[in-house]
């Protein structure tokens, strides 16, 4: 039922959301130059790999995230545009529209056995962490709440969980940590790990 609900929204929003990515692609490749897409290696369901894509926000070259972001990118970052080319991997089945963001695959051997239970549903492109805090959660909350998820979804709670995400993507809400472009590094849950470098979500 997950699955078909996934492709009857993504179809029958198609006629919104098609254009508006044309437009966006056009945007990103007139103001930062190709290659118009982010694309990098995330862990799906079942911690199996798959190439994650979205607008590039960034540009290319030396210098801390934060410097490279350039002002369209923060405009796309900031209204969640540029997550837009995810739902095509919707459509092809990697992403769901609701389930726990997708993560790097570095991170596959520094969870806790039961935080990597996130990875039993496919990865969403909005979640219940994305609704209660998204990128202002610590590492341990947000899987916390991904765990919960996995345990209580249900089509209704997926269809809660869309239209909380329009009031908090239209407020804004959650963008990134503070004293991060996106979130920091997660280094494993034993105490006394660091962080290091962001993590584009």
């Amino acid at each position: 039922m997950k699955r078909v609900f996934d492709i009857t929204v993504v179809l029958v929003t198609a006629a919104l959301w098609g254009p508006l990515l044309i437009m966006l692609g056009v945007g990103v490749a007139a103001i930062m130059g190709r290659p118009v897409f982010f694309r990098q290696a995330r862990a799906g369901l079942g911690g199996e790999p798959f190439v994650l894509i979205k607008f590039r926000t960034m540009r290319e070259g030396p210098g801390t995230d934060a410097e490279r972001l350039t002002r369209f990118g923060r405009f796309l970052r900031a209204s969640s545009l540029d997550e837009l080319p995810e739902l095509l991997l919707v459509l092809r089945g990697a992403m769901s529209l609701v389930g726990p963001r997708p993560l790097l695959m570095a991170y596959l051997p520094r969870y806790s056995p039961e935080q990597a239970r996130r990875h039993e549903v496919r990865p969403g492109i909005t979640g219940w962490a994305q609704i209660n805090g998204r990128n202002t959660l610590g590492w341990e909350e947000r899987f916390a709440l991904d765990v919960w998820y996995v345990d209580h979804r249900s089509l209704w709670l997926d269809i809660k969980i869309l239209g909380l995400t329009v009031g908090r993507v239209l407020r804004r809400e959650g963008i990134s940590a503070e004293g991060h472009v996106s979130m920091p590094e997660f280094m494993g849950s034993e105490e006394g790990h660091g962080v290091d470098g962001a993590y584009h979500g």
